[in-house]
């Protein structure tokens, strides 16, 4: 019978067995998970992915180009006004068919601002009342310049911030990836200390009991008081109590790591104490200057100083505003199409268009000092950004450098801790301490326990800030690096 039982429960309930499956995950295995499967990662690709797009737009649009434009048809049945010989005005019918179309093949030209364009039409006419004639009008060749002078150049302007702005982009993603490994970093260690607690938790409780039955025996015995044996009863409740709320808090945040890594519900992760730490001293100067060269604030101080000349420059440019047009090729217009290119003619024009501001009392040279303001402005926050960004990473230098020696006294305090509590446990079972001191030596044992895992916690979590920060892999002594067409293929 039980063995139907149990066949019936892996049959039909077979997340039950798989709930029973623990996984053991190291330090680099969480991180390797999260670079992937997180959510946070997931965004940063995305958001490289804009960017990516956004640059290869600003990239088409110094690339030629070729358009079709077309009417197909343009019918109108209507009354339009007609001035007669003598002045006067009448209304004739008008009824017409038509058909164009042009194809062009464009190009910017990023030093100028202006663009040329290669042009061929085909324009067709029936009046379908009176005569029903037909009429062609053909353009071969066409060659158009729009030209903008005095006004700003966008694309050389573009050219100039796009490329900064893409760059930042890169940056930002290395370092996004970076920030999920410090996010990874902390819920690994508060699983790991959760787990530390759990177990420190399990084995007082264990000691506790043990003490209490021993505690018992002796005080019938007379070897120790009333009041000493109501103490480590009292000691063995507490520790089921501690024993209750530890488990608690290992469910969540082994809760909240599985669920950043994207794993499934059903594993009980158990995380392993990284054995070592690399053996590293930071240098203020270097770890700065890998930080002015490489970080995404170097690229978003370049990127918003230029912003700021940029609006400057509109501002400037729309003092006055004058814009030339200039059109030359052939055209040919016959009532056949075989001979629509028979017959070419020049066809040119030339247009330049002015507006330049007489009397705007002072709106136009207003909106350049706003603009000159703002850069100003701007300057000055970044001169601000500047000494702060150097500043925390002065401090985030001292702090790593001063971890490395909290880790070690962290660790040896460990040590030291767990022989005395091991130590007073055998001397009270021989009646040399008493109850207060097999507390106290419970106690630093957990606290040492405690403080030894988050001291490895920060030292981990400010070497990875500072890979954030730098780009730099220090471990390895190169760079950071990402093949980010690949990565956009993902």
């Amino acid at each position: 019978m039980k063995n139907i039982l149990l066949l019936s429960i892996v049959f039909f309930f077979p997340q039950f067995i798989q709930a029973q499956a623990n996984r053991q995950v190291t330090l680099n295995e969480a991180i390797a998970l999260a670079r992937i499967q997180s959510v946070d990662a997931a965004v940063a690709l995305n958001e490289l992915k804009t960017s990516y797009w956004e640059y290869r737009t600003f990239r088409a649009d110094l690339l030629p180009e070729m358009n079709f434009e077309g009417t197909l048809p343009n019918y109108s049945k209507s009354y339009n006004s007609k001035q007669q010989d003598d002045g006067t005005y009448t209304f004739v019918r008008n009824n017409t068919l038509g058909l164009s179309g042009e194809l062009s093949i464009d190009q910017n030209i990023w030093f100028t601002g202006g663009k040329l364009s290669l042009t061929s039409s085909l324009d067709y006419l029936q009046q379908l009342g009176g005569d029903k004639g037909k009429n062609y009008m053909a353009i071969p060749v066409g060659l158009r310049l729009t030209q903008p002078i005095f006004g700003v150049n966008n694309l050389k302007w573009n050219r100039r911030i796009e490329p900064v702005r893409y760059a930042e982009a890169k940056a930002k993603f290395i370092t996004a990836t970076e920030e999920v490994t410090m996010r990874t970093i902390t819920y690994f260690f508060q699983l790991l200390l959760a787990q530390e607690t759990l177990g420190t938790a399990q084995q007082n409780q264990q000691n506790a009991d043990r003490l209490y039955e021993v505690a018992k025996a002796k005080r019938r015995m007379g070897q120790i008081s009333e009041n000493e044996l109501l103490q480590l009863e009292l000691n063995a409740l507490q520790a089921k109590a501690a024993l209750t709320e530890a488990e608690s808090d290992r469910n969540a945040n082994m809760f909240q790591l599985r669920a950043f890594l994207g794993l499934s519900e059903s594993e009980i992760l158990e995380p392993i104490i990284p054995e070592s730490a690399p053996d590293l001293k930071m240098q203020y100067d270097i770890i700065l200057s890998k930080a002015l060269e490489r970080n995404s604030f170097a690229q978003n101080i370049r990127r918003r100083q230029l912003e700021a000349d940029y609006e400057v420059a509109i501002a400037k440019g729309n003092l006055r505003s004058i814009d030339l047009f200039a059109s030359i090729g052939f055209a040919g217009q016959d009532h056949r199409f075989s001979s629509v290119y028979d017959n070419l003619r020049d066809n040119q024009v030339i247009q330049v268009g002015v507006k330049i501001p007489i009397l705007d009392w002072g709106k136009r040279r207003g909106k350049v000092k706003v603009a000159e303001s703002n850069r100003d402005v701007v300057l000055s926050r970044i001169r601000q950004e500047q000494m702060s960004f150097n500043q925390n990473i002065y401090l985030l230098v001292e702090n790593f450098n001063n971890q490395a020696a909290q880790l070690n006294i962290a660790n040896q305090a460990d040590e030291i801790a767990q022989r005395r509590y091991k130590t007073s446990i055998e001397t009270f079972l021989i009646g040399k301490i008493n109850t207060l001191d097999l507390n106290d030596a419970q106690n630093s044992k957990d606290e040492a326990r405690q403080k030894h895992i988050q001291e490895m916690y920060y030292y981990w979590y400010y070497f990875y800030q500072i890979r954030s920060l730098t780009l730099w892999d220090f471990e390895r002594g190169t760079q950071l690096e990402v093949d980010f067409e690949a990565v956009i293929k993902q």
